[in-house]
């Protein structure tokens, strides 16, 4: 990730969003990406934002042993959490500004991103990045969060900890949940020189197993929480409450079931 709130995943945060952001958000996802890298047969494989390797070991458990798989992020405890799963032997990490890869041109095949392209500060300058470093014949396959509206748990969360505050309510969820129209998104990747693009909206429904510890990470395991800080709240057990109270009132008590949306895109360098 690579601005000033992704750059935040740090400390005991990396530590809550991998413990409870990671399995109920991202790790579905993640056995898709690495489906579908496998179904493109690429021999190198690069990832950006791969933020504590959820897509990369299912990338190294999925890929034959031969591909080489490269996983990059700008945040050095993410990385360090990264590097600690299983299969990650065979992964080469570096830390990386996806805005600026420090690799040559054509260097790779294929590349994934999930969930990282939200935060780019540039994001069109980031597409061309993707363009330079891949092959011809290269694809580059990402996924974005889909708009609050089919994302229930994010704008119930939004809402639960901005009614701690009065008109300065913390704005991060705006941030991995405002970045979802597909046309301005497909006119950023033609301009980059990217071709034959294909969209798709992939649905899952989630199981929360706890809404308590699914709040801790939606609080604390997002930079929300320095946004909740910086406003001179010190206690957070209140707002983890009252998002665990609105998550069982609108999902129901454990378990409960909740719909994912994500908006996937894959395009060709030609």
């Amino acid at each position: 990730m690579t601005d000033d709130k992704a750059a935040a995943f740090a400390g005991t945060l990396a530590e809550f969003y991998d413990r409870y952001l990671v399995p109920f958000l991202f790790a579905p996802y993640a056995e898709v990406v690495a489906g579908r890298a496998k179904g493109l047969r690429p021999r190198r494989v690069l990832e950006t934002a791969a933020g504590t390797g959820v897509v990369t070991e299912a990338l190294s458990r999925t890929l034959p042993s031969d591909v080489v798989i490269t996983a990059t992020d700008l945040n050095l405890p993410m990385i360090e959490r990264g590097k600690a799963r299983p299969g990650m032997e065979r992964v080469v990490w570096q830390q990386a500004d996806a805005m600026k890869l420090p690799f040559s041109d054509a260097a790779f095949d294929l590349i994934v991103c999930q969930f990282g392209v939200m935060f780019f500060p540039d994001k069109d300058k980031a597409y061309r990045e993707a363009y330079r470093v891949l092959g011809y014949g290269g694809r580059y396959h990402f996924n974005v969060w889909d708009s609050f509206d089919f994302n229930p748990f994010a704008r119930i969360s939004h809402d639960a900890i901005g009614g701690f505050f009065n008109c300065d309510a913390p704005a991060f969820f705006t941030v991995p949940f405002g970045y979802h129209r597909i046309d301005e998104i497909k006119s950023s990747l033609l301009a980059a020189g990217f071709t034959e693009l294909a969209v798709h909206v992939l649905k899952i429904d989630k199981m929360i197993t706890t809404a308590r510890q699914f709040a801790e990470g939606l609080v604390l395991g997002n930079p929300i929480i320095d946004e909740i800080r910086a406003r001179g709240t010190t206690d957070s057990a209140p707002i983890i409450a009252a998002v665990t109270e609105t998550l069982q009132s609108a999902f129901g008590e454990h378990p409960a079931r909740m719909p994912l949306q994500a908006i996937v895109f894959s395009a060709l360098k030609r």
